[in-house]
């Protein structure tokens, strides 16, 4: 259950990076209000997934998630440079991801 807590708060912080460039600086409204949800709900959820989890594995995984679902969907959806380096960064960082969940136990 505690790595699904950060999972879920590694997406969220997908949604509060890309609400961050959506906001243009907190001058948008809509967007700044996201970005407040999407991080208090990433920030909340890590910190419950702590109790459980070591903070190292837990952190990196929370960012990895973090930084390689930014980069997709700004690919995807921002008009953001994809080119094939890239594309095998964000695919090491997944992979990473997935070798400390499964190398880490809950306590």
């Amino acid at each position: 259950m505690a790595w699904l807590l950060v999972v879920v708060a590694g997406l969220l912080e997908t949604g509060f990076a890309i609400c961050l460039k959506l906001s243009h600086g907190f001058t948008r409204l809509w967007p700044t209000v996201a970005f407040c949800i999407f991080a208090l709900g990433s920030f909340g959820l890590l910190t419950l997934s702590l109790k459980k989890l070591d903070v190292g594995p837990a952190y990196a995984v929370w960012t990895g998630i973090g930084a390689a679902g930014t980069a997709i969907y700004g690919m995807i959806f921002l008009d953001d440079l994809v080119s094939t380096f890239k594309i095998v960064s964000i695919s090491l960082v997944i992979v990473g991801v997935i070798g400390l969940q499964l190398s880490s136990t809950t306590h």
